[in-house]
């Protein structure tokens, strides 16, 4: 096969690796177990909507409201349950549809761009489906991919509405919000908000805001599209819109370790390390992308690129989360994907205004490899990573499984509520005081290096039943039974 890529031209060369690396994504799903703490956790709230049909309110733990995110991202998973059954690939592969349409959406930029050819709306897909974040990302159960394709869509409505008077393109601008609304709130609006203001700051494009977008139309259209689900989510959980608002938009923001939502944990980082996981979510491309920066401005006059913004318009995209999340310390670096293809556009437009030579594109076939490598060691649980899906199966073909408890001792990890279908309970009080007081049969799960453990071990109601490499399974029954 890399024989055969080597006789391709540029434009073949990127057809092929953005297909290879969708299809072997696509191929992984499936490979390996929802993951703790994000995979599991959003997964499980998507199995808890499936089975309960209540298509308003995310939950974690049965009727009790999840207030961190809106619901896009369990409508997507829930709907793969409802075509595959409940299992990692189905909860996987909408996010990854989803993933494609933004990979179409730069391409379809990229053609339309003056003066671009095939070569650089192919190469823009083909850097985007390999970036690394990207690609990984667009397969796992996430909120990310579904506000990066929000976000995409209204950057390129904006753009084709700006530069081809396309009515359609510009009402696009406005779904592109509204989807965003659902996947992730009004951090939507703040993106799109600080790329588009800093672009229309220069030269005084601001003139023509009165008439570069249907204002009416388009705010009517999100209006409709994003207003419903707020109010509903509000009338079924009062206080959802005070929490998620002030909480997720600002505290959320501007204190460092927050502890974000009810089952959320705090991403304490040092304010400004967002670039360095922009740097790294971006590769292999990111040196290409810092040698072409370098060359242009060797070049000098040479260096000048289009008159009508394009690149300026490019930049403010790709760099909106940057600024944005260079002043939290409770980051992801899955918060610069938002910017990701517009990373992937650069690159490309880059590409045709000075050329490098066509070999340095062939790094794009680490990430396939990387997939490949990845998804088996996850798979052969080779990693230091292990979520509860083999232990838990092991409890599922005991005997007494439909008539026992089941009660994580030291913490319940977000994979048992997945993969116990929701049974998984965390205990409550002390494990003395559970066993003393034992009245019917439970299974107790315990770590292997937590004093509880020897505890139950050392109980003769407890028998060993099943273990993983990081957790012991017990059935306990009180005596006489």
């Amino acid at each position: 096969m890399f024989n055969s890529l080597k006789k391709l031209s540029l434009t073949q060369y990127a057809v092929a690796l953005t297909v290879i690396s969708v299809v072997i994504r696509f191929l992984s799903l499936g490979l390996y177990p929802l993951m703790d703490t994000t995979e599991a956790r959003y997964g499980e709230m998507a199995r808890i909507m499936y089975e309960t049909r209540n298509w308003i309110t995310p939950m974690f733990d049965y009727n009790v409201p999840f207030w961190g995110k809106p619901p896009l991202f369990t409508w997507l998973s829930a709907a793969g349950f409802e075509l595959f059954g409940v299992n990692e690939f189905a909860a996987r592969v909408p996010h990854l549809f989803v993933g494609l349409f933004i990979i179409v959406l730069t391409w379809i930029i990229a053609s339309k761009e003056e003066k671009s050819t095939k070569e650089q709306a192919w190469l823009a897909a083909a850097v985007l489906a390999t970036t690394s974040a990207f690609i990984v990302i667009s397969g796992a159960v996430m909120t990310d991919t579904a506000l990066t394709f929000g976000i995409t869509l209204s950057m390129v409505g904006f753009w084709l509405s700006w530069t081809k008077q396309s009515r359609f393109w510009g009402y696009m601008f406005f779904v592109g919000l509204s989807i965003g609304m659902l996947a992730k709130g009004p951090l939507t609006l703040i993106l799109v908000g600080i790329s588009l203001t800093i672009w229309l700051l220069c030269e005084k494009r601001w003139k023509r805001i009165p008439v570069c977008l249907p204002w009416k139309g388009g705010i009517a259209v999100f209006l409709i599209l994003t207003l419903p689900w707020y109010l509903l989510a509000e009338w079924k959980s009062p206080g959802f819109l005070n929490y998620f608002i002030i909480g997720e938009h600002i505290k959320r923001f501007i204190v460092s370790g927050w502890q974000g939502d009810l089952y959320g944990t705090a991403h304490k980082e040092i304010r400004g390390t967002i670039w360095l996981y922009w740097v790294l979510a971006a590769l292999p491309w990111t040196p290409v992308l810092f040698y072409q920066v370098a060359c242009f401005f060797k070049a000098g006059e040479e260096g000048v690129v289009r008159s009508n913004g394009y690149f300026s318009f490019l930049w403010c995209w790709m760099l909106s989360p940057l600024i944005l999340f260079t002043f939290s310390g409770n980051i992801l670096s899955s918060y610069v994907m938002p910017g990701l293809p517009a990373f992937a556009l650069l690159v490309a437009g880059y590409q045709g205004q000075l050329k490098l030579p066509e070999k340095v594109y062939k790094a794009g076939l680490i990430t396939p490899v990387l997939i490949v490598i990845a998804g088996f060691l996850l798979h052969f649980n080779l990693t230091g990573k292990e979520a509860e899906k083999n232990l838990l199966a092991q409890w599922s073909q005991q005997a007494e499984t439909s008539s026992s408890r089941l009660i994580y001792v030291n913490g319940r990890p977000f994979s048992a509520q997945f993969y116990s279908s929701g049974r998984a309970k965390v205990m409550t009080g002390s494990l003395p005081e559970l066993l003393n007081n034992l009245k019917e049969p439970l299974f107790l799960a315990a770590a292997k290096e937590h004093p509880a453990q020897s505890i139950v071990q050392d109980d003769s109601r407890c028998e060993l039943r099943a273990q993983s490499r990081k957790r012991l399974l017990f059935y306990c029954a009180p005596a006489g039974i």
